[in-house]
């Protein structure tokens, strides 16, 4: 199936409005495993109909490595160019799957002119569920699998958003299992605050290494994640522990994607 990808160029071109901007983020543009995802969540919108256009190469960084990183010049210069090109396209409703940029835009940008219903990719996801536009096959292939989601930081604890990617899994006949340390209680998986681009400082154990330890003793064989960052680090929490072939990281969309044979 080829995905269908409109710039919100070319739909405004045609005389037309999409109901919903896709902001893609650096991850899904540039990172070729958060690639992946980006094409789940395409897919979903496709298959569903929604009418979405992406900014494209008009998209900028929303900010939010360099405001973590302290540098709030280059936050706020970065805002400021996405702002004027999303407010010139008079955009109203962003859906984005980073968690970063979805509590950026979400949060900070209102205080810079940017006022936007901003929600996460799961969110959408659930609401496609629930009015029937998007069905899970009977018996997924995910169907009594164990599956333990980690909570990103900017999703739950900086946005309370914690059912949603949960209420996903539970429509997949798996069995959700919560790691001990969950929801307001979660820990971050150690990219969060810019790290994501840095050596780590001097310690005895990475924060990766540590959140994937919770994981493994959860006893699922799939980590769920709603974070291109989360992923990273959580795939590279398993590979530290060598447990790749028995233990897979995959985002929320792609489980939906698949269960749902997009």
């Amino acid at each position: 199936m080829s995905l269908k990808v409109p710039t919100m160029a070319e739909m405004i071109a045609r005389g037309e409005n999409p109901d919903v901007l896709f902001w893609v983020g650096c991850s899904g543009s540039f990172d070729d495993r958060a690639k992946k995802i980006t094409k789940a969540v395409v897919k979903i919108l496709n298959h569903c109909n929604v009418k979405f256009a992406v900014l494209g190469t008009e998209e900028s960084c929303s900010g939010d490595p360099a405001k973590r990183a302290g540098n709030e010049f280059t936050f706020q210069m970065q805002a400021m160019m996405n702002i004027q090109v999303l407010n010139g396209y008079e955009v109203k409703r962003i859906v984005t799957a980073c968690p970063h940029c979805f509590n950026t835009l979400k949060n900070e940008y209102p205080e810079l002119g940017g006022n936007y219903e901003v929600i996460h990719h799961t969110q959408l996801i659930q609401d496609l569920i629930n009015t029937g536009k998007l069905a899970i096959n009977d018996g997924s292939i995910y169907k009594g699998k164990k599956i333990t989601f980690h909570d990103p930081c900017y999703l739950g604890r900086a946005n309370d958003v914690y059912e949603a990617p949960r209420e996903l899994i539970e429509k997949l006949d798996a069995e959700l299992v919560e790691m001990k340390r969950c929801k307001s209680n979660g820990l971050c998986c150690g990219a969060g605050g810019a790290q994501m681009f840095k050596e780590a400082e001097k310690g005895n154990k990475e924060i990766n290494i540590e959140r994937t330890g919770d994981a493994l003793d959860s006893n699922a064989t799939i980590i769920a994640t709603g974070c291109p960052f989360c992923n990273t680090m959580m795939t590279d929490g398993v590979k530290h522990f060598e447990k790749e072939e028995s233990v897979k990281v995959l985002d929320v969309a792609e489980l939906i994607a698949n269960a749902a044979e997009l």
